[in-house]
């Protein structure tokens, strides 16, 4: 048979035998055969990797998608056309956006997924973040019928904490009622962890001691540290697992909620550990200011070695990006006013590659487990994503490896239009990303006619 593509002498990383060289088949949209090199395959199109490094397509389990400065969720076509093209630039194939509203999400879903694949040139799934009564009522319709079974729930939402972002309160007795419909029909709770109560005691405290916020990062995170995240972390496990259902904790930030988690493990829950590649390279010394403010917040360079220690020891389960695409202005106004959040998806693989396998010796097979096998596990997205195994979607990055660039503001392609990475010299850069087959990047340089491309995936959960 004629293959549609053909990639020649690649390294690829290979599920279960690692850094292999092989030349890639792709038929349809799927990985077709894995070949040695200089096997007679015929292909409309072959691509000389030249021991590239092929690896399967990063999947970003965390983001969040907006317009503007409102982070809730695309409105236009082009929200999702510039960040996925941000995406597709750092290797990032499939994306799982946070959904965000005070209605019930039958009312927005169907049009919010129109408007996502008008733009989109990935694939995309969505976690709904569950926050109201009428919400709950449906949970069990969001994990079955539209194929949304990962479920957010912001713990900090008490007493007007969610003003901010338009969400009403919430109490542990509603992220137990969450628990036991995700137990019930298949789901899974991922938990915004912080015990807000004790943050209130504790912010009140430092906006009193440093009204105008001097104290810059180190400020911000005496207002919500560690602990108060580590808290809220065992709470989350301890009751998640009561009603039978597994835990995703997202962006785990401090050696508290590394260390809650672990012991919730210990103790028999199913709790799985997510954190951010910002909290594995920056911490409250970095000089970037309010740019830095993020939420939970930047940590002490020991949470930071200790982030690390856990991806050595195989305790973190994936790194995702929780990026938030507001533009720099959004951080005018002092620590105690600019918006929480950074982007991140265009330099997560690169920054892994640099920090991760470049500096600290995490194996290739490391990084992919962490980017691309484990959030196909864990997501529901297995079946055709997050391996290079035939009969899987052709989701691929190709890196040269060697490639050393600097990163500078305009080389941004995120709207955001700015990175905490700015300055740094990243070595490994995605020269070709490929989605079902298709060169959504090619040579380093953007395929314009990939926007619109990305479909919705359907996911159940079968970890």
């Amino acid at each position: 048979m004629t293959h549609d593509l053909l990639i020649t002498g690649a390294d690829a990383i290979l599920p279960g035998t690692g850094r292999t060289r092989c030349d890639i088949a792709i038929t349809d949209g799927k990985i077709a055969a894995i070949l040695a090199p200089g096997s007679e395959a015929e292909a409309t199109e072959t691509l000389k990797a030249d021991g590239r490094l092929v690896i399967p397509g990063v999947i970003d389990g965390h983001l969040h998608l907006g317009h503007g400065k409102d982070i809730a969720r695309p409105r236009v076509p082009e929200d999702a056309d510039r960040e996925t093209a941000s995406a597709a630039m750092g290797g990032v194939t499939c994306m799982i956006p946070y959904l965000m509203s005070t209605g019930p999400y039958s009312e927005i879903f169907d049009e919010v997924v129109s408007v996502t694949e008008a733009g989109a040139r990935i694939d995309f799934g969505y976690h709904p973040i569950v926050s109201t009564e009428d919400q709950l009522a449906e949970v069990p319709r969001y994990i079955t019928e539209y194929g949304a079974p990962t479920l957010k729930i912001f713990m900090n939402n008490r007493g007007g904490e969610g003003e901010r972002l338009g969400l009403p309160d919430i109490d542990d007795g509603f992220l137990y009622r969450l628990a036991e419909h995700a137990a019930q029909h298949g789901g899974m709770v991922n938990p915004h962890p912080e015990t807000i109560e004790v943050a209130w005691t504790l912010r009140a405290r430092a906006m009193e001691a440093d009204p105008e916020g001097t104290g810059g990062l180190a400020a911000w995170n005496a207002t919500r540290p560690g602990f108060v995240e580590g808290d809220a972390v065992q709470r989350a496990s301890y009751l998640a697992n009561q009603a039978g259902a597994p835990l995703y904790v997202v962006h785990t930030s401090s050696t508290e909620a590394l260390e809650a988690a672990l012991a919730r493990r210990l103790a028999g829950d199913v709790v799985h550990l997510e954190t951010c590649p910002h909290y594995l390279t920056h911490d409250v010394t970095w000089e970037g200011g309010t740019v830095g403010k993020i939420n939970p917040p930047l940590r002490h360079a020991e949470d930071r070695e200790r982030l690390w220690q856990a991806i050595h020891d195989g305790d973190i389960d994936t790194v995702a990006t929780d990026h938030v695409h507001r533009d720099i202005s959004s951080k005018d106004g002092g620590i105690w006013k600019a918006a929480p959040g950074c982007p991140g998806m265009e330099t997560l693989l690169p920054v892994m590659l640099t920090e991760g396998y470049r500096n600290r010796g995490v194996a290739l097979e490391r990084i992919v487990e962490l980017l691309c096998e484990t959030p196909a596990r864990l997501m529901g997205l297995s079946d055709r994503k997050g391996r290079i195994a035939v009969g899987l979607d052709a989701d691929l990055a190709i890196v040269d490896l060697d490639a050393e660039y600097t990163l500078q503001r305009e080389d941004v392609v995120s709207s955001a239009g700015y990175s905490i990475y700015e300055g740094w010299t990243l070595q490994g850069k995605v020269t070709d990303t490929f989605v079902r087959g298709r060169g959504v990047v090619r040579a380093g340089t953007l395929v314009d006619e990939t926007a619109g491309t990305g479909r919705y995936q359907h996911r159940t959960l079968r970890h």
